[in-house]
């Protein structure tokens, strides 16, 4: 067989495998080849990491810190008006399942440390102590930046794990 005749053997391939194909239409994009999630999405995470960071030297953040609300994964990208947008939430419906789940676990883990911590944080502004304000944003800054930090290791094809203790803490804020 040809060379020229092997490439078209190849691309019919990639045709009759949707995978295959989805897989080279991702190359050159911000989409991980393997795991098919892309980094992005965790904007949507740091955006919240910045406000509860700023509450300690402005107070008022909270109340923006307060109207954050989680995006799924679809949302974000139909929002964020990137040229890949519909290519990036069809490669993530695509996911394998290895990286997917622990990846939907950790996103669940960081909804869940902001609404948490922006309680405490709230508790806190109570507290007749500045220090406190300031430890409690620092706390719930750093617990979820290191969520932030899981997620993106999965997303880029390693499945970290976090233990019971380490969840925990991450919950009890």
């Amino acid at each position: 067989m040809t060379m020229a005749g092997q490439e078209i053997t190849s691309k019919e391939s990639q045709n009759s495998d949707p995978i295959a194909s989805l897989k080279a239409r991702i190359t050159d994009t911000n989409i991980d080849g393997n795991t098919f999630l892309a980094t992005d999405y965790l904007n949507h995470f740091n955006e919240i990491v910045m406000l509860l960071e700023m509450i300690p030297d402005m107070p008022d953040i909270l109340e923006e810190a307060k109207e954050w609300q989680p995006k799924s994964y679809a949302e974000h990208f139909n929002d964020s008006g990137l040229s890949d947008s519909a290519l990036t939430i069809e490669a993530y419906e695509n996911a394998p399942v290895e990286f997917r789940e622990p990846f939907e676990e950790t996103v669940e883990r960081m909804n869940k440390v902001v609404f948490k911590n922006i309680e405490n944080i709230e508790a806190a502004l109570e507290s007749t102590r500045p220090e406190e304000l300031a430890a409690t944003a620092a706390t719930a800054s750093r617990l979820l930046q290191r969520l932030i930090d899981v997620a993106a290791a999965i997303i880029h094809g390693n499945t970290p794990n976090l233990d019971q203790s380490e969840i925990d803490e991450l919950l009890a804020g």
